[in-house]
């Protein structure tokens, strides 16, 4: 007899590879599908501006997806455990199906979801699908967990990875009950609306995820092992939103590139170093569980002792791509403008923040958090704290990015910086990302007027670099 189950909604935005709408099926039931809007739960960490404009546009496209299909997407919005009690009283269901998150506000969730369900009868069903392999399923030989990215990433590759999951057409469940518009929860901004073009750059959905796999393998892959670190070129994949909103699944990314690297031989390193980029991922996960106060205090403890110099002004110059350093200025716009930013060029802002301006990671995280269409708690969490050197397989804290050699060697022809500096369009490569050594008669041809149309430096580099190995010196001091 078909009965109904509720499928809860949530990072796993998309209706492939989902192994709890295929438990379902499997056992011939309909499915309800539903997308609670549950910020109390998420707290803090509940999704920035960039990330709620994301999801504005990708359950929009799951809905219209589901309506195709003979569905409806349902959306409410309060507490989860007591919405989908009312909704499995209203509907009788008996079971609810879910895809497991991992951020550590989320297993709270879900216990009170799993006891809230139990007063009447109802059980929570939890589903792996938003990783590869699952918290605790690789570990060291020792059954620990792995704190340093290369030897987590081939014990991986060691095990045998999970192949995505098929199954045809849900029949979904008929339910004519009350739910919200997705307008009515406002997720993008109006006045002003700051994502005013944004869709030039993003098409947020499952088929938007699937045009932009099939893209990047057809030909950027072949360049992608030294293309990667090249901001100008579109030789990424762009797929860390998609990722993020469970759009597609890491197990249909990683089966597509292994299926090419099948196919083709020569293209073996770029696609090994692509792979590895979805293994940075899943060791963020890996560490957020098992470590997750990740997001909050430094990774390493001493760190908790270093000598950061509040400066309110070098964060809002920061933010706001007015430092005076190009490469650094290029990247901070190209976030404002588009929701997303280069991973070189990620690594190279997060460590001026961190190490040229001594701002603590923290405000980094958070801006990212608010700006970045792929905010991603685990990734971007780890990810500060590996440029910050108080993470696990951090960078070493005495590796501090060069803003002028970092742009002279990956936007050799400027191309990146005059895209989102447009003011420094009309100086020769010679001086572009080093505006404040081009002879005068130089800027006043390219109509460049340092402190006027464009900042002078707003540190010295090497002053700056030379106060951040002083600090570090204070933090190995104190945890010796």
């Amino acid at each position: 007899m078909s009965e109904t189950v509720i499928h809860w909604y949530r990072l796993d935005l998309r209706n492939s590879d989902l192994p709890a709408i295929a438990a379902a099926q499997r056992d011939g039931h309909k499915v309800l599908p539903v997308y609670i809007l549950d910020d109390v739960a998420a707290g803090e960490w509940r999704p920035g501006g960039a990330s709620r404009w994301w999801l504005h546009h990708s359950l929009q496209a799951l809905s219209k997806a589901i309506s195709q299909q003979g569905g409806r997407l349902l959306l409410r919005r309060g507490d989860s455990a007591e919405v989908l009690r009312e909704l499995s009283e209203q509907t009788g269901a008996q079971t609810v199906h879910c895809t497991r998150r991992y951020e550590p506000w989320a297993a709270e969730q879900e216990s009170l979801v799993r006891d809230k369900l139990a007063t009447g009868g109802v059980s929570l069903k939890r589903f792996p699908g938003s990783l590869l392999h699952e918290p605790g399923t690789v570990l060291t030989q020792g059954g620990e967990p792995f704190k340093v990215f290369t030897p987590f990433w081939r014990a991986s590759l060691r095990a045998q990875t999970p192949v995505p999951v098929s199954h045809g057409p849900t029949a979904w469940a008929d339910f004519s009950g009350p739910g919200d518009t997705i307008e009515d929860w406002q997720l993008t901004p109006r006045a002003p609306d700051w994502a005013d073009g944004w869709e030039e750059h993003w098409s947020p959905g499952e088929h938007g995820a699937q045009e932009a796999l099939n893209s990047f393998l057809e030909a950027p892959i072949a360049d992608y092992a030294e293309g990667r670190n090249l901001p100008a070129e579109a030789l990424t994949s762009r797929l860390s939103p998609h990722l993020h909103h469970g759009e597609i699944s890491p197990r249909q990314v990683f089966a597509a590139s292994e299926a090419l690297r099948a196919q083709r031989p020569d293209w073996e390193d770029a696609l090994r170093k692509f792979q590895a980029e979805l293994g940075w991922r899943e060791f963020s996960y890996h560490l957020l569980h098992f470590f997750p106060q990740i997001p909050e205090a430094p990774f390493k403890a001493a760190f908790s002792k270093f000598p950061w110099a509040p400066n309110s002004a070098y964060l809002e110059a920061w933010q706001r791509g007015q430092t005076g350093y190009p490469i650094v200025d290029a990247g901070m716009r190209e976030l404002w403008q588009t929701g997303y930013m280069h991973n070189r060029v990620r690594m190279v802002v997060a460590s001026f923040l961190c190490k040229h301006l001594l701002q603590h990671w923290r405000h980094g995280e958070d801006w990212f958090w608010d700006t970045l269409v792929d905010a991603d708690l685990a990734s971007n969490s780890c990810s500060w704290q590996w440029v910050a050197g108080s993470g696990a397989d951090a960078s070493p804290y005495f590796r501090i990015f060069n803003p002028v050699t970092q742009g002279e060697k990956f936007d050799k022809q400027g191309e990146y910086v005059r895209r989102w500096v447009p003011e420094l369009g009309a100086l020769p490569d010679k001086y572009l990302h080093k505006p404040w050594e081009a002879p005068q008669d130089v800027l006043e041809a390219a109509s460049v007027r340092l402190g006027d149309n464009y900042p002078a430096p707003i540190v010295d580099h090497r002053e700056a670099r030379q106060s951040a190995l002083e600090s570090y010196e204070h933090v190995k001091a104190e945890s010796n």
